[in-house]
């Protein structure tokens, strides 16, 4: 089958786009043949080496896909052949990704796909919606009402958190920077969207009012700035800033009750994923969500597609509203 991967980590020109053995299904894992994944920014800290793991060898590249089930193991008890399923979690602590024309993925990492989505949406939504999902509901415990602020509403995770707090009834302010992006975050129902490169974000904030949730994305997050807009008994989400060092301010912070939570989705449990999907699922097939995809490129443009990716995500360049989706 053909696959991108690498056999060791480092830079983009250690992916190949090549042959590997076509996986098979054991004890519980289903066999999807793949028919879209998406990218996404840990994909590109994995291959480089920034976050250290243990890698099978070649090692695929991938977290997200989306496909029909090819085959099951004898232990598999809720798929069969032929389902559509979507899944996340994958190419990480240990196990292999899916960036390739099969993957073998344990059955409790798998989705089925509503009939209404199309394997593109699927895949796109995988990392980005269950972590979206965990944050506003497993840890911010977001309720009706309550505002909500995050930045580059355009953005993957970003662009979930936009919709799935309109969709619960919260209010949303958010930035963008330029405006196709601003057009792009009110569609998918921002309140209040200010472009960061022209408009005032501060006073926009004060306008808006205290926030109940600020969902903090930034690379180099500004704590002392979230905290002090925040409501009483305010939530700060914090997913991003690997080699950040922020000042947390302690006063303003401990006299507002606030509360700050720090995670990453891939260390959420099966069954608290499993239970993030069931929503996202709901969602997708009532249209009350939809990923963000920027593009759509060949599973053999794997190379190009991290260079594009790092060049948003760790240099800014701003010309990516989505994500990037990968066909085989």
């Amino acid at each position: 089958m053909k696959a991108a991967y690498i056999k060791k980590t480092g830079a983009i020109d250690r992916i190949t786009y090549g042959n590997l053995p076509k996986p098979k299904a054991t004890g519980t894992q289903v066999l999807v043949q793949v028919k879209a994944v998406s990218v996404n920014p840990v994909d590109t800290y994995i291959r480089a080496g920034t976050i250290p793991m243990e890698l099978p060898k070649p090692f695929i590249l991938g977290c997200d896909l989306a496909g029909v089930v090819d085959a099951v193991g004898p232990e598999v008890k809720r798929l069969k052949i032929g389902d559509r399923v979507w899944g996340s979690n994958q190419g990480l602590l240990g196990r292999q990704g899916t960036f390739a024309q099969f993957a073998a993925v344990e059955e409790q990492w798998l989705y089925p796909i509503p009939k209404e989505v199309s394997f593109q949406d699927a895949a796109a939504i995988a990392l980005v919606g269950i972590t979206a999902h965990l944050g506003l509901f497993r840890d911010a415990q977001l309720k009706i009402g309550e505002k909500v602020f995050i930045h580059g509403g355009s953005g993957g995770v970003a662009s979930c958190v936009v919709q799935m707090a309109r969709t619960i009834g919260a209010q949303v302010m958010t930035t963008a920077g330029n405006d196709d992006k601003v057009e792009i975050c009110r569609a998918l129902g921002a309140n209040v969207v200010v472009n960061y490169k022209t408009g005032n974000v501060e006073d926009a904030l004060n306008r808006f009012g205290a926030i109940d949730v600020w969902w903090e994305n930034l690379r180099e997050p500004n704590l002392e700035r979230a905290i002090s807009h925040l409501a009483l008994r305010g939530r700060i989400i914090i997913m991003a800033g690997r080699e950040a060092k922020s000042a947390l301010p302690v006063g303003p912070f401990y006299t507002r009750d606030a509360k700050l939570h720090g995670f990453a989705m891939f260390n959420s449990p099966a069954a608290e994923q499993r239970k993030a999907a069931a929503e996202i699922n709901r969602w997708l097939a009532c249209g009350n969500l939809r990923p963000q995809i920027d593009r759509v490129m060949k599973l053999s443009e794997t190379a190009e597609a991290h260079k594009l990716q790092e060049a948003n995500t760790l240099r800014k360049k701003g010309s990516l509203a989505g994500k990037i989706v990968l066909v085989p």
